[in-house]
């Protein structure tokens, strides 16, 4: 069978959902950061890893390509691909670009965020229950 076609006949019968939504700020900068690359990139990858003193922190890094597992989200007309280790811990996150006076970051409003460290580096996360994948009929 064609992988096209079966694509979008299992995309007819499980609505795509999101995993990350992105803010017009958001996809504005990463738009500017990707035009402004020393190269072209195929997205920005998002994920999590252990460390800090809460436990966890947020990376993004430009990616080079789509790894076969990424969750892909098109937002605002920006690629976001997700790291499959990252998916439930970043399920409903919404990503936005907040600049104040004294700093410009990237900042992941999460709903399965438990807690943050005092300088904002780190965080807890709870993972989704994986029923959350499920959409609702």
């Amino acid at each position: 069978m064609n992988p096209a076609l079966l694509e979008w006949q299992v995309s007819k019968i499980r609505p795509k959902f999101k995993v990350v939504s992105l803010t017009d700020a958001a996809a504005d900068k990463i738009k500017a950061i990707m035009a402004n690359a020393d190269r072209p990139f195929e997205g920005v990858r998002v994920g999590v890893k252990n460390g800090g003193c809460a436990g966890m922190s947020y990376t993004m890094e430009y990616a080079d390509s789509v790894n076969p597992l990424d969750e892909v989200v098109e937002d605002k007309g920006v690629k976001v691909l997700i790291d499959p280790k990252a998916v439930l811990f970043l399920l409903g996150t919404e990503m936005d670009y907040k600049i104040d006076k004294l700093s410009a970051q990237f900042v992941f409003n999460n709903p399965n965020q438990t807690s943050a460290c005092g300088c904002g580096e780190s965080v807890a996360i709870t993972p989704a229950p994986s029923s959350a994948l499920q959409p609702t009929v």
